[in-house]
């Protein structure tokens, strides 16, 4: 087993060759997320110099790249994205609901990411909004918190919508807090059919407006009369949605929160081995139980599944819905803790250590001490610019 192998050094000494090989087919964000990966915490971002307070042991730190993509970069940003929403998580239950699509839609997806995306965060919003605010139902206004993956355990593709929706919601005129039954959100064959019925007419209206390209396999698409029959055949197909049992309390929904909201397709963790041109990585085969496997294939078949997972310049895979959206989050927020009998979130007291902290401070490896800035050095080239984070 190779000790710490990352994605970066499979990119390091196979990106190249990959990138003579696929020339015609690779676009500018896979190549820009290859040179972000390979370039993160080098010599050629730049960085700075470090000394610790208590020891004066010296280190050096290299600046990292920031990009959504990278396995190396996500820590942080998913730290700070789950401290700014611990103070949204209201005393209930919480239930996880995953929507995916079959796979001639997929194929779809693939050629038309920024559109199809954007019809599957619109079809999945629409259909738990209609079916909470059903009276047979629910009969209340939800909050959830959606994010798009696009990966299976193998790296294939596979594009799906996780959400974590509050077991209940706030009645229409704001008076009173409205919980679904225990253990139960809502009926999953209703939520199907009705997230499969939205989301092939928001499909057909972007295929009508001219906003879809079909390209290979898929090209006779381009074509009206054959998209209506892919239509009416994909009509004809169970889609697959569900929901799991509701997490154990709020704590478990911000654990769980951590490990989906900035995940990849692959993390670093997973990698077992580089030997000569194959990669190894344990894998789940959730067909099987989730049985832990290990998958080897050739370095250019690893990083053409790591690429199928880039996402659309300024596309944000996390978005936050009703009662969490942006524009009303806080008001909303505050009715429910209300009818709740939940104290309101106090104001975070600024920290006078952090306050006086040195930029970039860190913890020195040797005493623990903090460690000051004695130097910074910049990038031996312009860093290619960071894809968009998901920070909402």
């Amino acid at each position: 087993m190779a000790a710490g192998l990352e994605v970066a050094d499979i990119f390091r000494r196979h990106g190249e060759g990959y990138r003579q090989s696929h020339d015609t087919h690779l676009g500018r964000v896979e190549r820009r997320v290859m040179s972000a990966v390979e370039m993160c915490r080098t010599a050629r971002l730049g960085g700075h110099v470090q000394q610790c307070r208590n020891c004066e042991a010296l280190r050096i730190a290299y600046n990292s790249c920031r990009n959504r993509h990278c396995p190396k970069c996500q820590g942080q940003a998913s730290r700070d994205w789950l401290a700014a929403r611990q103070a949204d998580l209201l005393p209930v239950s919480y239930f996880h609901v995953v929507f995916t699509v079959p796979q001639a839609i997929a194929a779809i997806a693939f050629q038309n990411k920024q559109v199809v995306y954007a019809v599957l965060f619109r079809a999945v919003a629409e259909t738990l909004r209609r079916l909470a605010a059903d009276p047979r139902h629910l009969g209340a206004e939800l909050g959830f918190i959606a994010v798009l993956h696009s990966w299976g355990q193998n790296l294939h593709y596979h594009p799906h919508i996780h959400c974590i929706v509050p077991g209940g919601g706030l009645s229409f005129d704001q008076t009173r807090w409205v919980a679904c039954r225990r253990n139960f959100f809502l009926p999953v064959r209703v939520l199907s059919r009705l997230f499969r019925r939205l989301f092939l007419e928001y499909l057909k209206q972007a295929h009508d407006e001219g906003q879809l390209q079909f390209f290979g396999s898929i090209a006779s698409l381009a074509d009206p009369a054959a998209f209506t029959r892919m239509i009416r055949e994909a009509r004809r197909v169970n889609w697959i949605v569900y929901a799991k049992p509701p997490f154990a309390g709020p704590q478990q929904v911000l654990a769980y929160l951590g490990r989906y909201t900035h995940r990849i397709a692959i993390s670093n963790s997973r990698l077992v081995s580089m030997d000569g041109g194959q990669v190894t990585f344990r894998w789940k085969d959730y067909r099987r139980g989730g049985r832990q496997k290990r998958m080897t294939l050739d370095a250019h078949e690893f990083i053409r599944r790591f690429l199928l997972h880039t996402v659309p310049d300024g596309f944000h895979r996390i978005r936050h819905f009703g009662l969490l959206a942006n524009g009303q989050r806080q008001q909303k927020l505050e009715a429910c803790r209300n009818l709740l009998n939940v104290p309101q979130p106090e104001e975070p007291v600024e920290d006078l250590d952090t306050v006086e902290a040195p930029p970039f401070a860190h913890r020195c490896p040797c005493c623990g001490g903090r460690m000051n800035i004695l130097g910074t050095w910049k990038p031996r080239q312009p860093a290619c610019r960071p894809a968009w984070n998901d920070s909402s």
